[in-house]
């Protein structure tokens, strides 16, 4: 029981810091001047994915422990996109997938370039020589996505920079200072460093108290708990009417989460980290190809209407985030 308290109370500082990170973080846009630029949307990026890359990083250093660490960066990834199934169901009026701009596929196409690496990479494991001890599948995940996001910018530009104009003029903080914004970011991300660096060993601890491995409880406990903020700034703006803030929100955390699969292999200094992980991994990574060409099927056909308040591409969401669920657990049963 103390050991499940824990890790609750890590998960509520990560979602609690989060949603506060969050604000800071559009503060600190507004201040320096940076809403617009390319800095200020690193500065986005880095707030929502902070918990998975200091989780990773700590599972691979400190707790030995690779499965927790690809877990939850593949496990983080099908969450996203059950977040998506998640917002159709705020949404109310239309199938989200109608609303958001179809210009999302491009962020989403690279998403499953790069989990098709990943999915090679876990296949393959060990038989092609590593580069030191880097994998060599680590090189080509990360020179896709420094191409994706240049590409993925130059596409959103005058889209992303209209947005940010526009919230600009209803989002001024003049009682903040930008001292005090400064340390309260980076207050709150040290707290969400502190909660990410204990997660994987408490999930480590999880996985050998529960007997349910630690493919499961990095797929899903782990990566549930570090995807909290991801939820937050989703459904913040979604209450704002930002559909395609959200939207882009979640296909971004991903591709930046697969980024962190390369820098935690160079973290984990045993060998290539595709190469010792379990096999498990691989169907994860497939799932979220299968939930990522369903959510772009989705924007591209454009339902008009829902079945059972979801539309048709949400409750195919749902069914493989259950499906994936359900093999997970078949791995290690109670």
């Amino acid at each position: 029981m103390t050991l499940w308290l824990a890790f609750a109370a890590c998960a509520v500082v990560i979602i609690y810091c989060g949603a506060r990170l969050s604000r800071y973080g559009d503060i600190l846009a507004e201040k320096s001047g940076l809403g617009g630029t390319w800095i200020g949307l690193l500065l986005v990026a880095s707030v929502t994915s902070l918990p998975e890359l200091v989780t990773g990083i700590s599972a691979v250093t400190y707790v030995q422990a690779p499965d927790i660490a690809v877990g939850n960066i593949l496990g983080s990834c099908v969450f996203n996109l059950l977040i998506l199934a998640g917002l159709d169901l705020i949404e109310r009026e239309a199938p989200i997938s109608t609303k958001a701009r179809q210009g999302h596929n491009l962020a989403a196409g690279f998403g499953i370039l790069l989990l098709s690496v990943t999915a090679l990479a876990l296949h393959f494991g060990g038989q092609f020589p590593p580069f030191g001890w880097i994998s060599l599948f680590s090189l080509p995940l990360a020179a896709i996505y420094l191409v994706s996001i240049r590409l993925v910018y130059f596409y959103e530009k005058r889209q992303i920079a209209r947005f940010v104009e526009e919230h600009a003029r209803e989002l001024k903080y003049r009682q903040v200072t930008l001292r005090s914004a400064v340390t309260g970011y980076v207050g709150y991300a040290v707290l969400v460093f502190c909660a990410a660096l204990i997660l994987p060993e408490l999930g480590a601890e999880i996985a050998d108290v529960s007997g349910l491995g630690q493919t499961f409880a990095g797929n899903v406990f782990v990566a549930i708990a570090t995807s909290l903020p991801e939820v937050v700034v989703s459904v913040e703006a979604m209450r704002i009417g930002a559909i395609d803030m959200a939207v882009a929100n979640l296909f971004g955390s991903n591709l930046f989460n697969l980024f962190i699969l390369p820098i935690i292999d160079f973290c984990y200094l045993e060998g290539p980290i595709f190469a010792v992980v379990a096999p498990g991994h691989l169907v994860v990574a497939i799932t979220a190809v299968a939930m990522t060409s369903i959510a772009i099927l989705g924007i591209t056909y454009r339902a008009e209407r829902k079945q059972l308040w979801l539309s048709w591409d949400a409750l195919a969401l749902v069914f493989l985030f259950i499906a994936n669920l359900m093999f997970l657990y078949m791995q290690h049963p109670l």
